[in-house]
């Protein structure tokens, strides 16, 4: 009896001395909790690294994407320069073309203008039916029809004193038809006596009544409007 009473002494000191206190089992929990937040601190920081790498990994496949296309749109950019260049030497060349035509097409004009002028000087030269011509080697004068019918009447100035005598040229206007349009004197009797003045009027007079055979060209074809003398001898 004394002797497991002896070792039931013995057994309850180491029982008791085994026993963690509170003080002990605060302290492990606080380590515990320390440990646990250490771990989700790690865990928190070892997720952030995740979600960065993914999105490395994201932007990475996107700078990927966008140098991939990129590289196409040079490559493209590169074939419409080249098909460009190709395109623009061949607009050069019918832009070249181009002026040239344009110039020899001006020449061309050039020509025809100046032609045009020197027909259009010809056929100005070249009178019509009706002009008014000056008389020349391509002009057949007009010839009076009643020139010995048509003579002027001049009377003497007194019974004793003589008719006048001498030559009067008239200038007359004749039109295409052979009539006379207009008369001039271009020259009279000499002196400025009453009786030679009423002399050279009778001779105006006279050459406005002429009937003529107009003139024409050298080849009958035309008839043209004429200023031309007409001579009156008065004895």
């Amino acid at each position: 009896m004394r002797v497991l009473l002896a070792l039931l002494m013995l057994t309850l000191p180491l029982a008791a001395a085994r026993r963690p206190t509170t003080a002990q089992l605060q302290a492990q929990v606080k380590k515990l909790t320390e440990e646990r937040d250490a771990l989700k601190q790690r865990l928190a920081a070892t997720d952030s690294l995740q979600q960065e790498l993914v999105a490395a990994q994201q932007a990475r496949d996107q700078a990927k994407t966008d140098a991939d296309a990129s590289r196409r749109q040079m490559d493209q950019l590169r074939a419409t320069l080249k098909e460009n260049q190709s395109g623009g030497d061949s607009l050069l060349k019918d832009l070249e073309a181009a002026k040239k035509e344009a110039a020899e097409a001006k020449e061309a004009l050039a020509r025809v203008k100046v032609e045009n002028d020197g027909l259009r000087q010809r056929v100005a030269a070249t009178p019509q039916e009706g002009d008014l011509v000056m008389l020349s080697r391509e002009v057949t004068p007009a010839r009076p029809l009643n020139l010995n019918r048509s003579t002027p009447r001049v009377k003497s100035a007194g019974f004793f004193n003589a008719r006048p005598k001498g030559v009067v040229v008239v200038n007359v206007l004749i039109s295409e038809k052979g009539e006379v349009l207009d008369a001039r004197l271009i020259q009279g009797l000499p002196g400025d006596t009453p009786e030679a003045k009423a002399a050279n009027d009778a001779c105006v007079e006279s050459a406005k009544n002429l009937v003529f055979d107009p003139a024409t060209a050298k080849d009958g074809s035309t008839r043209f409007k004429v200023w031309q003398g007409v001579g009156f001898y008065l004895d």
